[in-house]
């Protein structure tokens, strides 16, 4: 599909969103966890729950249409092995610090990166999943399965739902439909945020309905809210979270498409484009920080702990980032090396020197 360069910024900027919510939730609950206390930052990140990964989801299947039909080698390279190497790397990598490193126990770490093959770890499962659902996508589309059949199979399985005691299973029906909505519905997503550009009143009233009732329907009908974590109430209804969730996704995209018009926004676009480095890398530095801070006992305040710790997990992997460019070492870490290409496709041909590519990548 075409895009325009208005319409790039603001899939960035969408994406500089989720990642800050993606943190936010961690840090939130990893400082409530350790405190036993619940922070502002539950309340927001318990309003985005409906919508906070489903967006992720969605914003990577938005150009899966342009790549789609390419032979098999290269689309499994581009969209399939790209990710896995990602994930591997990194889970091996967070395991390595975590049980090699922290616990002593390198025995228990190699275990533990073998297991990760099979068992998506820790945060990572959304790249994990971006590969299988490259995959089941292509095989869809190989097999001339109609979009309404695809869309309709997954809706089913998210609304099902499926608790087979299979993490990547279980995830996999849970996030499959708004992937699989992102590529499918790719068309429409782009007309709803035109429109939203054009009439900035309708679309700032409508993102409020969408602010005020979500908000209701997550924290009213028997909602538990925890230190580290939330039961949302009439939310978690099967259908209406999976319609919370498609709204959700929408309200975020055309929030993006006004804030990516304000040059104070910039910066938000900058960290979407460069949100898998952050995705990657921010759990090493969160988990640093909020035991270096509990430990100081300066601050007593979960709100401000969690912040601080939210900013120095979404800081630390930039600033590695630049650090990696600066030096020319380490650049494996956030760009995939010819030798992790399949053989006969284009990045064989040398090293890869391009920038590190976004989570919604081609």
């Amino acid at each position: 599909m075409p895009g325009t360069p208005a319409r790039l910024d603001w899939v960035d900027t969408a994406k500089g969103l989720s990642i800050i919510l993606v943190v936010m939730m961690h840090s939130a609950y990893g400082v409530g966890e350790a405190t036993g206390e619940v922070s502002y930052l539950n309340y927001v990140i318990g309003w985005a729950t409906p919508f906070r990964m489903p967006e992720f989801f969605l914003i990577s299947g938005l150009f899966l249409g342009q790549v789609i039909a390419r032979p098999w080698k290269l689309y499994a390279d581009r969209r399939v092995v790209h990710y896995l190497y990602f994930y591997l790397l990194w889970a091996a990598l967070q395991i390595l610090v975590k049980v090699g490193l922290g616990e002593g126990d390198l025995t228990g770490a190699l275990a533990g990166i073998a297991l990760a093959v099979v068992e998506p770890y820790g945060v990572l499962w959304f790249i994990y999943l971006l590969g299988g659902f490259s995959l089941a996508a292509k095989l869809v589309h190989t097999l001339g399965v109609p979009h309404w059949v695809a869309l309709a199979g997954a809706a089913a399985l998210q609304v099902a739902p499926v608790h087979t005691g299979v993490y990547a299973f279980d995830q996999f029906a849970e996030y499959l439909v708004y992937f699989y909505a992102g590529y499918a519905l790719a068309p429409l997503v782009f007309r709803i945020v035109a429109a939203a550009q054009r009439h900035l009143a309708l679309s700032l009233l409508a993102l409020l309905g969408y602010a005020v009732a979500s908000f209701y329907l997550v924290f009213a009908g028997g909602a538990e809210l925890h230190p580290d974590g939330l039961k949302m109430g009439y939310a978690a209804l099967p259908g209406l979270h999976l319609a919370l969730a498609l709204a959700g996704s929408l309200a975020v995209c055309a929030s993006a498409a006004l804030l990516a018009r304000l040059p104070a926004m910039d910066w938000l676009r900058w960290l979407g484009e460069h949100s898998i480095v952050v995705y990657l890398s921010f759990s090493i530095p969160m988990a640093a920080s909020r035991v270096l801070l509990l430990k100081l006992g300066v601050i007593d305040d979960a709100g401000i702990l969690g912040t601080i710790v939210m900013l120095v997990a979404l800081g630390a992997p930039l600033v590695l980032y630049w650090l990696v460019r600066w030096s020319g070492r380490g650049r494996f870490l956030f760009e995939r090396p010819a030798w992790a290409h399949l053989p006969g496709t284009p990045g064989r041909r040398g090293p890869a020197v391009a920038p590190a590519p976004a989570i919604a990548g081609s």
